[in-house]
């Protein structure tokens, strides 16, 4: 995806966040989310603190409440900062959460129209788990944004939203950060690669090295296969729905070096 079209994107899927919002029954935000532990209150809280982190650094700005909490916590862990920034929201209205995500969204979207295209390709910024390209930092608000929209559409008892490029946004990160999330696992695969085939919404096709910055050759033979489903594959890329149930009935196959294409879908995460 180039910069106009994931722009583009990112602009579409703020706009379907917050039809998802309007359509939820004020009476479902304190029921359960399908992210564990959240209410969908809490959802849309965790939202808004990470919308409000990521435009203060497309604005060269010092994300505060990320630093207070490195400041006060020795040993930062993400789950540790998601957990105060969404229990801080809770003496709020819901209003006010609303509020504050929508704005802090906006102000993202318009400060990511203005990065230079040299910027875009290169500039890297300090978000939560290391530096990140400023292309994945959009792209990582574009699949946040799909999968804890599905969350909160889950909990209102609203139907899913099969929508071909956001769930690309999602799987495509998923895929590209794969060498990260390998190695957070303490796994590494040196010259060995994966091609990913999906069809229907969030589909695409992807042959792509499991090491850092390890590009397959032109030619060379992917070491496993995955084959299957966008939207599966993205519920598997959020840890919603383990690989197990799809790999159970079906929906997603693997083949090649299938241990290999296992390890992938038992590591593979959608989240920068």
């Amino acid at each position: 995806m180039d910069r106009e079209a994931l722009l583009g994107i990112a602009q579409a899927e703020r706009e379907a966040l917050g039809r998802t919002i309007q359509y939820t029954p004020p009476d479902r935000w304190d029921g359960d989310s399908a992210c564990a532990g959240w209410s969908n209150r809490d959802v849309i809280a965790h939202l808004a603190a990470s919308e409000v982190a990521a435009a203060a650094l497309l604005g060269d700005e010092e994300p505060s409440e990320l630093a207070q909490y490195r400041k006060e916590e020795e040993g930062f862990t993400l789950d540790g900062f998601n957990d105060r920034s969404v229990s801080r929201r809770r003496e709020l209205s819901f209003r006010q959460v609303v509020s504050e995500w929508g704005r802090a969204a906006d102000l993202l979207l318009a400060r990511a129209s203005k990065v230079s295209e040299e910027d875009w390709s290169a500039k890297r910024v300090a978000w939560v788990a290391g530096d990140l390209p400023i292309r994945f930092l959009v792209q990582s608000r574009v699949s946040e944004w799909w999968i804890h929209g599905e969350d909160v559409r889950a909990g209102g008892g609203n139907q899913v939203r099969l929508e071909h490029w956001p769930i690309h946004a999602v799987n495509d990160l998923a895929i590209r950060t794969l060498p990260y999330a390998l190695g957070q696992a303490g796994r590494s695969f040196p010259g060995r690669s994966v091609h990913v085939e999906l069809e229907g919404a969030g589909g695409g096709s992807w042959h792509y090295g499991l090491a850092p910055r390890e590009v397959p050759h032109r030619g060379k033979r992917p070491d496993a296969y995955i084959d299957g489903r966008g939207y599966p594959f993205a519920m598997i890329a959020a840890r919603r729905i383990p690989a197990e149930r799809y790999l159970d009935d079906g929906t997603i196959a693997v083949g090649g070096d299938e241990d290999l294409a296992l390890e992938v879908l038992e590591h593979v995460r959608a989240f920068a």
